[in-house]
C-alpha cells in the first residue's frame, strides 16, 4: 500500500534512473563477458518493470534477446505467519528455466535483506542457477542479514524512521526516487549511515519502494 511521505525529497529524477539503469546494463554485460546465459527475474511490483527495462538495454548493447519474468516471493517470506494475508504476485519463469543459468535478481530498494533471503528460498524451489546476482536501483542500508548486492543504481543513506519511495513509470506514471517520512511520523530523527560501496561479490539477490523490512 502507498504511504504518503511528510518533508520528501526527490533524491532521484526521472534522467537519474534511466542513467543508473543504463550504467547497471553495462555492468551486468561486463562482469558476465556478455549476454549469454542470462536470465533476468523481477521481484514484483516495482523489481519486475526494471528487469525489463534492464532485459531491453542489455539486448541493446549485445544484439540478442534476454529472457526476463517475475518471481513472487509471499510465501516465502519469514513474516507470512505474523502477517499471513497477503496478495500473491505473479510468477513468470522464461522458457528454459534457470537450471545453470546466470540469474539476476531485481528489484527497486534494498534494505533489511529478507526479502532477499525469500526470493533465493523460492528460486531454490524452481531450478539450480549457475550463480545468483543482484541487482537493486536503491540500497538503503541496514541489513539484517548478510546479503548485499552486486549492482546498484544508488546509495542512499538514511535513518530507520524514512522511507524511501520508488515511483516508475509503469505504475506511478513517472519515474523517481523520493526519501521522507510516513506521514504523521513525530519521531525523532536519526543519524544517517555511511553509504556502502555499492559492488558486491558474493551470492547477491530486493524490496518494493515503501517502509517494508526487505
Amino acid at each position: 500500500m502507498s504511504r504518503d511521505l511528510s518533508g520528501a525529497r526527490e533524491v532521484l529524477d526521472g534522467d537519474d534512473v534511466a542513467r543508473a539503469l543504463t550504467r547497471i546494463a553495462h555492468e551486468v554485460v561486463e562482469r558476465n563477458k556478455g549476454a549469454a546465459d542470462l536470465v533476468l527475474l523481477g521481484i514484483p511490483k516495482r523489481g519486475v518493470p526494471l528487469a525489463y527495462r534492464l532485459a531491453d538495454r542489455i539486448s541493446a548493447v549485445e544484439g540478442t534477446e534476454v529472457p526476463v519474468g517475475a518471481l513472487d516471493v509471499t510465501m516465502y517470506r519469514d513474516d507470512l505467519r505474523l502477517r499471513p494475508a497477503r496478495a500473491l504476485e505473479r510468477t513468470d519463469i522464461p522458457p528454459g528455466g534457470v537450471d545453470d543459468r546466470i540469474v539476476v535478481l531485481v528489484d527497486d530498494v534494498l534494505f533489511s535483506g529478507r526479502t532477499i533471503r525469500a526470493a533465493l528460498t523460492a528460486l531454490e524451489d524452481i531450478g539450480r542457477p549457475r550463480a545468483v546476482r543482484l541487482v537493486v536501483l536503491v540500497d538503503r542500508g541496514h541489513r539484517q542479514l548478510p546479503i548485499r548486492a552486486d549492482h546498484v543504481g544508488k546509495n542512499i543513506p538514511t535513518s530507520l524512521a524514512e522511507s524511501v519511495k520508488v515511483r516508475l513509470a509503469e505504475s506511478d506514471g513517472h519515474d523517481g526516487v523520493v526519501l521522507g517520512r510516513p506521514a504523521g511520523d513525530q519521531s525523532a530523527p536519526e543519524s544517517a549511515p555511511g553509504a556502502g560501496n555499492g559492488s558486491g561479490g558474493d551470492m547477491g539477490a530486493a524490496a518494493e519502494g515503501e517502509v517494508r523490512q526487505r
